[in-house]
């Protein structure tokens, strides 16, 4: 049998910008998944926030 390569893909965590400046109480995260060889920059996507109640962008943290 072949040996397995190193998965590529791993899990993230995406953070609200806007709500850290805003000074609302609760921090809007999300989980998802990257292919680290066809992203490897930082992933910003547009997600809903409970706590504004609308749609704001959300960037992969560390």
């Amino acid at each position: 049998m072949a040996k397995k390569k190193k998965d590529a893909r791993q899990v993230i965590h995406l953070e609200c910008t806007e709500q850290r400046e805003s000074g609302v109480p609760g921090m809007s995260r999300y989980t998802t998944q990257k292919n680290k060889r066809n992203t490897p920059k930082r992933l910003e996507l547009r997600k809903y926030n409970p706590f504004l109640k609308r749609y704001t962008l959300h960037r992969e943290v560390k």
